[in-house]
């Protein structure tokens, strides 16, 4: 006995699917599988840098940014303030003025947490 169809059909191995009459049908209907079965990240989303070791999140509130930022010029300060009296001469006096440029950050940050405070409802 002799079969018009061969076991199991031939079908193209390059399709996943059989495609329709209207190239229009078929594109809609690539856009609409690849929308949910392949997404696409979001352009607006903004990835680090290329290099960039460290990233502040960008929705850590103010408050909490200068408090960090408070502390940070607290530690470089005594980390200079140790290294400068370590020191002699020239060395010293530059390590001297380093810190008077932190312990000035460190005044305007915890002024400014003074000032956010002072708007918080209580």
């Amino acid at each position: 006995m002799f079969k018009a169809t061969p076991n199991p059909p031939d079908t193209d191995p390059t399709s996943p699917r059989p495609k329709t009459r209207s190239p229009k049908h078929d594109e809609v209907t690539d856009r609409v599988l690849d929308h949910y079965l392949n997404p696409k990240p979001d352009k607006s989303e903004k990835g680090p840098v290329p290099g960039q070791l460290f990233i502040v999140n960008k929705d850590i509130d103010t408050e909490s940014l200068l408090a960090n930022l408070s502390e940070t010029l607290a530690s470089a300060n005594a980390m200079v303030d140790d290294l400068a009296f370590d020191l002699d001469g020239s060395r010293r006096h530059f390590l001297l003025g380093i810190q008077q440029l932190i312990e000035l950050g460190s005044l305007l940050a915890n002024r400014a947490l003074d000032n956010i405070e002072a708007r918080q409802p209580t």
